[in-house]
C-alpha cells in the first residue's frame, strides 16, 4: 500500500501536509462529485480575461469604427 503527500497552501500562507494512502487516492479519483480546483480556476480566469477583452474591443470599436469594406472585382484585369 503506497502513500502520497499532498501540500495545501491557504491564502494566509499556511501550509498543511495531507498524507493519503493509495486506497484513499483511488477512491478520490473515482468520485464523480470531485471538483478539480485548478481546472475551475483556469475557467474562471479565462472568463474574466475574455470579458475584459470584449470590453476593450467594444470601446475600441466605438472610438474608431471600422468602415465598410469594398467588394473586390471578380473580373480579371485587362491585359495591355
Amino acid at each position: 500500500m503506497g502513500t502520497s503527500r499532498h501540500y495545501w497552501g491557504s491564502p494566509a500562507g499556511d501550509v498543511a501536509v495531507v498524507i493519503l494512502s493509495s486506497d484513499a487516492l483511488n477512491a478520490m479519483s473515482q468520485d464523480d462529485k470531485l471538483i478539480d480546483l485548478n481546472t475551475e480556476r483556469a475557467k474562471r480566469v479565462h472568463d474574466i480575461k475574455e470579458k475584459r477583452l470584449n470590453e476593450v474591443r467594444q470601446a475600441f470599436e466605438q472610438a474608431m469604427p471600422l468602415g465598410k469594406t469594398k467588394k473586390k472585382s471578380k473580373n480579371k484585369p485587362k491585359k495591355r
